[in-house]
């Protein structure tokens, strides 16, 4: 049998190459599992029984080792995902901010509700956990990339400009490309927009200014300042 005819079902000989190229990656195989997840999610749109199977397959494990690994992190999912994943954190600091009431309005907004995707396929929304941005809390995510400050005016606002195809940026990165195409980055292989918009916030680069003002310096190896 060839590849495509054994476990691995729908997956192309260019998927099941590139996973072994993860593979090729780590000196311990099964330690590429988790990003092979994200490349399967980057071709099917979401784990699938086929991409399981193969990722089993070629890792010698057990379909229910993977499965256990992919259902385990949330950031792998076992249904479609739409053409963008946005993502509302609702946890404690982003949720007094706003966060809460920016998930309500989006849900009635699309007509979703939480890990539902809109009729025409376009829009995924889902309540996130914290994304480590509370000093810009309340913090939306668009298939991973940050969106600020966000308010629910303009959250329908991004919303409605995804559905209408148009051009989005992140606040804090490049330019918001397909789910399918952010899972092929995470998964090891760039897409050169790495340098693409600002790398950091005001709000983030506060304590450098400070420093600079002050003339902090860092601590060298023997705990002098450098």
């Amino acid at each position: 049998m060839t590849d495509q005819q054994t476990a691995a079902g729908t997956l192309s000989q260019q998927t099941l190459d590139e996973l072994r190229e993860i593979i090729a990656r780590y000196p311990q195989p099964r330690s590429a599992l988790l990003p092979m997840l994200h490349l399967v999610q980057s071709v099917e749109g979401y784990v699938t029984p086929a991409g399981i199977e193969a990722c089993a397959e070629l890792l010698d494990l057990t379909a229910a080792e993977v499965a256990a690994v992919s259902t385990f992190y949330t950031m792998y999912k076992r249904r479609p995902v739409g053409d963008y994943h946005v993502g509302v954190c609702t946890n404690t600091l982003c949720a007094v901010m706003g966060g809460d009431l920016i998930f309500e309005r989006l849900k009635e907004h699309l007509d979703v509700g939480n890990d539902e995707t809109t009729e025409d396929g376009k829009v995924t929304l889902e309540h996130i956990e914290c994304n480590a941005a509370c000093d810009f809390a309340p913090v939306m995510t668009v298939n991973w990339e940050f969106m600020d400050n966000m308010t629910p005016s303009s959250a329908t606002d991004l919303v409605d400009r995804l559905l209408a195809g148009d051009e989005v940026t992140s606040t804090r990165g490049p330019r918001v490309c397909t789910w399918k195409e952010a899972e092929r980055v995470i998964a090891g292989f760039p897409d050169d927009l790495a340098d693409e918009g600002p790398a950091a916030g005001p709000a983030s680069l506060v304590g450098l200014q400070i420093a600079r003002e002050r003339g902090w310096t860092a601590p060298d190896g023997n705990g002098k300042d450098a």
